[in-house]
């Protein structure tokens, strides 16, 4: 392994500095040096020559003793002081200090010759061509050193960054070198590995005792490779590594080989894996969805006979995502398998545990005399679940919601028993988590709602029943109108208005609200066209972006075809997404707002101080907008800490250099203190609600305040 070889620099003669405070002397002595071997500077005092040496490379250094404010002496000891001229060659040229104290001065301030005027210039000459001889000699070496360092640096950092593992055994058999790939699969650390006899480690049958009796020897002896791909090794803790090796002799004087060796322990686990996959969790080793849904079947045949009472927990992580998302997908699977053993913990030997979906797991309860029994084992492993965990080093507090279904009260059948747990557990999660729900008629009921509500939103999809109102949005100095906040509105037959924040997490949940975001972008764009000229050619339009819509890579293309095929310009353009969106996964978001702002629409932060943002990375995005959440709004005037925190949205705004809109405003009073405390931009029912398209068209673009079809409150 070597490091790639750089070009050298062009020749440059070497540099000599000529330091004395007088100007004749100077003049003088690069009369007396001119040479084409090697360029002369001067320098007319110590600070000057400091200075030179720091802002050139100098070879040697002709030191005048006696200097007014800083003597010979002193620039000789700062110099040996600096890393740059540590070893810069020093000759002190001196008519005045005549001692020997003051030569022997000179050598301990660290020059390498002390020159006494009058002298012999051609004396001189051949000393300076000797220094810099020995000079160019010493910097060769020391770049030579670099060289040599930055290399074993670099074959350090690939043996030690290589995936395999990389061991050099001596002719003796013992291992002179491992690498940190080795030492981790080995369960140890690469120092215990090292003068260690590898044989110790070597398992197979029919393998000798001794490494001068193996096959390797042999293989060495002749300089061959040998390659064996059944053999174990032993671990430090006792375990047996299956591994692949590989071993190379080294060639000339070395007298060893170099030994890879590959981690064959998934290849054998697949193997095994897929004889048991078909009933297993191949993580948790608990049973898998499918051997759990046998076991349950198998039971039920039984205890249909025996009228015994049984019971199906389905239990849901909560906060698990988060864990994930924040430490990674290995720190996920050690969440996984602790609350496996936590869970069997927790159980009867003759209880059944399976983990049937992600951070989803669903016990069998057998032979119950009461199903309250239930109860206290779901509440066992709640408290057993929600306790701080250490992950990779990291402190995690996990949690536990439980859904719990009894036979026969809660279903007859292995589909309906599932079915009754699963609600029951998201019973228990809208109930605030981290409790347990047993299943009654009313659950089945509102699931039955839910999914009617569900195949109304999919018929509503496809027959175009949705519409859009726009809600204006009004400059709180001027009255003039900033633009239009396009807002979504389900109007359901045979029912009327639908919610939007009942119908709109359901979209987000189904995945629909990609179909209807789309739509939206498209009918928003090509309706707020229609708007007469001297609204759309500077005004905005606002577009809400779900957190789904947002995570999604094709969004900035989805933007990018609205708005060549409707030919808007991308400034008119904000997209409004909510705090949690945005943090949900950070490196993403700033990415993705990159692109928005590259692609030239704006950007506004939604419900702006509901959601858990943190300043710290709300510097670093690319917005334009924040929107301060109508309960802030709505209290301000009294409540003085919300009038506090709507303030402090304002300021911040304006320092960051965002525009602030105030939604839900719907007095007088709430808009005249916007005005004082300088918001720029508010919405809501005090100058309109969402408007059909008609009436927006119809909207003034310059709002008169007394003429308001609000009165303010007394």
């Amino acid at each position: 392994m070597t490091m790639p070889v750089q070009t050298e620099a062009p020749y440059q003669a070497p540099t000599l500095l000529v330091v004395d405070d007088r100007q004749e002397n100077l003049v003088a002595m690069e009369a007396l040096l001119e040479n084409s071997a090697w360029q002369v500077r001067s320098a007319a005092s110590g600070e000057a020559a400091l200075r030179c040496l720091l802002e050139n490379e100098v070879e040697l250094v002709l030191l005048d003793v006696q200097m007014p404010e800083m003597d010979g002496f002193e620039v000789a000891r700062l110099m040996r002081g600096t890393p740059r001229t540590r070893f810069t060659p020093i000759i002190f040229v001196s008519a005045i200090a005549q001692t020997q104290d003051a030569v022997l001065k000179g050598y301990a301030s660290g020059a390498v010759d002390f020159i006494l005027k009058p002298f012999d210039p051609q004396v001189l000459r051949h000393k300076i061509r000797a220094l810099l001889v020995h000079e160019q000699s010493r910097r060769e070496l020391q770049q030579l050193t670099l060289q040599l360092e930055r290399a074993q640096a670099f074959n350090a950092s690939v043996l030690a960054n290589a995936a395999e593992g990389i061991l050099v055994v001596d002719e003796q058999g013992c291992i002179q070198f491992a690498n940190p790939a080795v030492a981790q699969m080995l369960q140890g650390g690469a120092a215990d590995l090292e003068g260690t006899a590898l044989m110790s480690y070597l398992q197979q049958p029919g393998l000798p005792v001794r490494w001068q009796d193996s096959e390797f020897y042999r293989y060495w002896q002749r300089g061959e490779t040998r390659r064996v791909h059944d053999i174990n090794l032993h671990t430090f803790t006792g375990e047996l590594l299956p591994v692949a090796l590989s071993f190379s002799p080294l060639t000339g004087l070395q007298r060893s080989m170099v030994v890879i060796v590959l981690d064959m322990s998934i290849e054998r686990a697949l193997h095994a894996q897929l004889a048991s996959q078909a009933i297993t969790d191949p993580l948790t080793g608990l049973l898998n969805r499918r051997g759990f849904n046998q076991a349950l079947e198998s039971l039920l045949a039984r205890v249909v006979r025996s009228g015994k009472r049984i019971a199906v927990l389905y239990l849901d992580l909560d906060g698990f995502k988060r864990i994930n998302d924040s430490l990674g997908h290995a720190a996920g699977d050690q969440v996984l398998q602790y609350v496996a053993e936590q869970l069997r913990v927790c159980l009867r030997p003759y209880d059944i545990l399976a983990r049937v979906g992600g951070d989803e797991f669903t016990i069998l309860l057998d032979s119950l005399v009461h199903p309250e029994y239930a109860a206290k084992i779901a509440e066992k492993l709640i408290q057993m679940i929600s306790v701080r965990h250490r992950v990779d080093g990291v402190e995690v507090t996990l949690g536990a919601s439980v859904g719990i279904a009894s036979f026969p009260e809660c279903g007859q059948d292995l589909e309906g028993l599932l079915r009754a747990a699963d609600m029951a557990m998201y019973e228990a999660k809208r109930a605030g988590r981290q409790q347990y729900r047993f299943f009654s008629p009313e659950m089945n009921g509102r699931a039955r709602s839910r999914l009617m509500l569900e195949e109304s939103l999919r018929t509503a999809i496809e027959q175009h029943d949705f519409q859009l109102v726009y809600q204006p949005q009004i400059h709180l100095q001027t009255g003039r109108l900033r633009g239009f906040e396009a807002l979504l509105r389900w109007q359901r037959a045979g029912v009327g208005t639908v919610s939007p924040g009942l119908f709109i997490p359901l979209l987000e949940e189904t995945r629909l609200i990609n179909q209807v975001g789309d739509w939206v972008f498209h009918t928003g764009v090509s309706q707020f066209l229609t708007l007469p000229p001297a609204f759309r050619e500077q005004q905005i339009l606002s577009l809400n972006v779900s957190p789904v819509q947002f995570s999604m890579p094709s969004l900035l293309e989805d933007l990018r075809r609205v708005l060549d095929l409707h030919q808007l310009a991308p400034a008119q353009l904000e997209l409004e997404v909510t705090e949690s969106a945005l943090m949900h996964n950070l490196e993403n978001t700033r990415e993705q707002l990159q692109q928005l702002r590259r692609l030239g629409v704006r950007v506004a932060i939604d419900d702006f101080g509901t959601g858990y943002s943190s300043l710290a990375y709300l510097r670093h995005f690319e917005l334009d907008t924040l929107k301060i959440d109508r309960l802030f709004i709505a209290n301000m005037l009294e409540s003085e800490r919300d009038a506090a925190i709507v303030s402090s949205i304002i300021e911040l705004g304006r320092n960051l250099g965002l525009e602030v809109i105030a939604e839900g405003v719907e007095t007088l009073a709430q808009r005249n203190w916007l005005v004082s405390h300088n918001c720029a931009v508010m919405q809501g029912f005090l100058v309109a609600p969402g408007l059909p398209l008609a009436q927006a068209q119809n909207f003034p673009l310059t709002l008169d305040w007394q003429r308001l079809p609000y009165k303010p409150t007394p």
